[in-house]
């Protein structure tokens, strides 16, 4: 036995989303991330309506710039980035979502999903957006050096929400 299993560290990989398993896995990642984080900050009926098979529907159409991070061969988080989408923000990167399994919180599965990310985008500035209300996810992303910029926005999941704008700033 290896020293990482004499400690009971996990053998955690960090990797681009390729095969139709790792597909599969993220969106059981996503699925039950929003049911585990969510009630209370999103309409019910929203998260009841947001089944596996639609989770998986959008995983397999939307694959790229997708990174997951494996315990052995089990999909137990994920992180997707790309360009900025906010208007005012054209040179600017973002972290789309980033997402663990409970059980895996506090485990650094999320740090390493989050810096493969920004591996991955060359801009000086990241932004992401969170659910007002949701503090385990902002110190999350303090810790990883984000900030609240005061923009704010209204997305309908069923019912309305407010997301703040997080940035960060990289020399």
């Amino acid at each position: 036995m290896g020293k990482a299993h004499q400690r009971g560290m996990m053998e955690i990989t960090i990797k681009k989303m390729e095969s139709d398993d790792e597909i599969r896995g993220k969106a059981y990642v996503h699925w039950k991330s929003w049911h585990e984080a969510y009630p209370g900050l999103v309409d019910q009926g929203y998260l009841d309506a947001m089944t596996l098979d639609k989770c998986e529907a959008n995983a397999f159409r939307w694959p790229d710039n997708m990174m997951v991070a494996k315990d052995g061969d089990r999909v137990i988080g994920f992180v997707c980035y790309g360009n900025c989408r906010d208007e005012d923000l054209t040179d600017a990167g973002e972290v789309i979502a980033v997402y663990t399994l409970s059980e895996y919180y506090g485990k650094g599965v999320g740090q390493r999903l989050m810096r493969a990310a920004l591996d991955q985008l060359n801009q000086s500035q990241v932004v992401l957006w969170v659910l007002k209300g949701n503090g385990r996810a902002v110190r999350f992303y303090e810790k990883c050096g984000f900030r609240t910029d005061g923009t704010e926005k209204e997305l309908i999941l069923k019912t309305p929400v407010t997301a703040l704008r997080m940035m960060l700033k990289r020399q």
